[in-house]
């Protein structure tokens, strides 16, 4: 049976849409403010940029040096095959990069967004054909593979382009969280406020930063995303994340029925409710909901502060990746905080009644999703 925590026996009411849509507009914090919370926050966080910083570089390097490859069987060694390091990966000993594509995975899908809108555009259709007429020239597999089914190769391409513009974000996000634990230790950051502005700057400073791809097939350059698709940071990779893995999610095995007759799986993907915000902390140790993967990987590198307070609450090391998963909740609702702050339509200190409404009806719709997440927790 799994550990779980007696934290998760003491929620607190949970926020009603009204409530939240208030605090938006009113520019609170979403995550109340305490000494404990900012600690929990920013050590997570300076953990999970610890780890971002893994998957990103393995997230490119898949999609650039294992780009249609058919059985990419060292996919995740970073190009450093050794008998060692292959021996820590069967082990375990390492990092859980299935996480990192469980999270493109779920990006693929639900496909929202402008990268998803050009992917599916004839200008990426062509820029497919060329890359597919040169790679079959000196591959007899894949030219053998791509008159059988002829959507195979446009679709992984598909995915390569969805893995490195993750890896892109999550390099952004990766500095950004390293450098919020280096102000919170300077002083510059010192209450939840503060770590969600730290953020918001942080994502706008990234806003227009282009997201562009190119791979390399016998010596010639061929851009899969390329600068003319007009790609960039904020609205086209990070908020579809957040919508994919904070809000939407993929249905985990073992805790909702995939039988059509009991309906616990809506049709519309719009509707789901499965990603990280939504989770109870039950460590199933999948990649799904919750994260357990990811905990164990942040686990690994849990700054000594964070891993001190969870000693002295519920269980100690009895139930510290529930602790993990809890304190990763709060954080995440941080980063979409910022987020919501730095997408308003008009400044929230505007006064013109059009703005107003603009701001209100933008904060409306974040608010009636976010009520049905795990806003006990904050």
């Amino acid at each position: 049976m799994p550990v779980i925590s007696a934290d998760l026996v003491r929620r607190g009411p949970m926020a009603t849409a009204s409530e939240l849509q208030e605090q938006l507009l009113g520019g609170q914090t979403l995550l109340s403010e305490s000494r404990e919370h900012l600690i929990e926050v920013v050590d997570v966080l300076a953990s999970y940029g610890e780890v971002l910083d893994a998957y990103s570089i393995n997230l490119i390097y898949q999609a650039e040096r294992q780009f249609l490859v058919p059985f990419p069987l060292f996919k995740y060694l970073d190009g450093d095959v050794n008998p060692a390091k292959i021996w820590r990966h069967l082990w375990h000993d390492r990092i859980n990069f299935e996480y990192a594509e469980y999270c493109m995975k779920a990006m693929l899908w639900h496909g929202t967004g402008g990268m998803d809108a050009y992917l599916d555009s004839e200008a990426f259709a062509e820029s497919c054909r060329a890359i597919i007429r040169r790679k079959t020239k000196r591959d007899p597999l894949l030219a053998l593979l791509n008159p059988l089914f002829r959507n195979f190769l446009p679709e992984l391409i598909r995915t390569a382009a969805t893995t490195h513009a993750l890896g892109q974000f999550w390099r952004v996000m990766s500095d950004l969280f390293v450098a919020l634990a280096q102000a919170e230790a300077d002083g510059r950051v010192d209450s939840i406020e503060k770590v969600v502005e730290f953020i918001k700057d942080g994502l706008v400073a990234a806003a227009a930063q282009p997201i562009t791809y190119a791979v390399e097939i016998d010596g010639e350059k061929f851009w899969v995303l390329p600068p003319e698709a007009g790609l960039t940071f904020l609205g086209d990779v990070a908020v579809p994340y957040v919508e994919a893995v904070f809000l939407r999610g993929l249905p985990f095995l073992g805790t909702v029925s995939f039988n059509a007759q009991a309906q616990q799986i809506s049709p519309d993907q719009g509707k789901f409710a499965y990603g990280a915000l939504f989770a109870d902390p039950l460590p199933t140790m999948g990649s799904g909901i919750p994260p357990s993967l990811l905990m164990q990987d942040m686990f690994r590198h849990l700054p000594e502060r964070l891993h001190q307070l969870y000693r002295q609450k519920g269980r100690g090391e009895g139930d510290v990746r529930v602790k993990i998963c809890m304190s990763f909740q709060k954080s995440m609702f941080c980063v979409t905080n910022a987020a919501i702050r730095g997408t308003f339509p008009h400044s929230l200190a505007s006064s013109d009644p059009a703005e107003t409404a603009a701001n209100s009806a933008y904060a409306a719709s974040w608010a009636s999703r976010l009520s049905l997440a795990r806003t006990d927790c904050l």
